[in-house]
């Protein structure tokens, strides 16, 4: 497995390990029977039981297609919109523990998982995924021809990443980070949010920590996705521990 190394504009080295070829086929498998359940299911309710069939019967041709085209949006549209949603991620790749970042370090964007999103449908239309298989193989990234074009790649979230970065609290080997855009953060604030936050828990001022994380949002441009304003700052601290190391 390859590792990344990339250094922020902080001048803060993050290293990553991408993501296997072998973590990736699994993941689109994983995506594969998704998509085929999907299917099973549509054409149980509308087409079996509903019997929408009796009723393509006397249609024409173009709305035949059209019918077919609207159910298969969702799975035509599956890694755009997942990955959209859930930051790089769709559910082969939660599954799996992988994700989908920028070569920079930073979350990728809307337009990054589009051009990814584009390039599959070529890949795909080009000797069945061969074409994309091979580009990862022989990529020292592991990059397919997506991520080439995208300045992406495919990372794994599992902790084998070897830290010592001890300011901040201490992760578990299991531990899973949550917020990538924490790389936006120098060491120097992440000292200041950690002195603030012990503080503030210690003096129980949590006015000043609901203050803390907003500062810490329209910093990072992350969303609380942890729960109340103490677990989401416990969980920047320790998604920025997993990140970072001692340069």
């Amino acid at each position: 497995m390859s590792e990344l190394s990339i250094t922020t504009t902080q001048n803060v080295n993050i290293n990553f390990k991408a993501a296997s070829v072998g973590e990736r086929l699994v993941a689109q498998l994983v995506d594969l029977l998704v998509k085929i359940a999907y299917l099973i299911v549509v054409y149980f309710i509308f087409f079996y039981w509903i019997g929408l069939n009796d009723y393509m019967k006397d249609a024409d041709q173009w709305s035949v297609m059209a019918v077919i085209m609207l159910f298969g949006l969702p799975v035509i549209f599956y890694s755009l919109v997942q990955e959209s949603l859930w930051e790089g991620q769709t559910f082969g790749k939660k599954l799996t523990k992988i994700k989908v970042i920028k070569l920079d370090g930073y979350q990728a964007g809307f337009g990054d998982y589009l051009i990814r999103w584009l390039f599959r449908l070529i890949e795909i239309s080009i000797g069945n995924g061969i074409v994309g298989l091979i580009a990862m193989v022989v990529s020292s990234k592991n990059q397919r021809l997506g991520d080439m074009a995208a300045g992406t790649a495919v990372i794994s979230l599992k902790n084998d990443i070897s830290i010592n970065h001890t300011i901040l609290q201490e992760v578990n080997d299991d531990y899973v980070p949550t917020y990538p855009l924490v790389i936006k953060l120098s060491d120097n604030d992440a000292r200041i949010i950690k002195e603030t936050f012990e503080a503030a828990v210690k003096n129980k001022d949590y006015k000043l920590v609901f203050k803390l994380r907003e500062k810490i949002e329209s910093v990072t441009g992350i969303k609380n996705q942890s729960g109340n304003d103490t677990d989401f700052i416990r969980t920047v601290l320790k998604d920025y521990n997993y990140y970072t190391r001692n340069m």
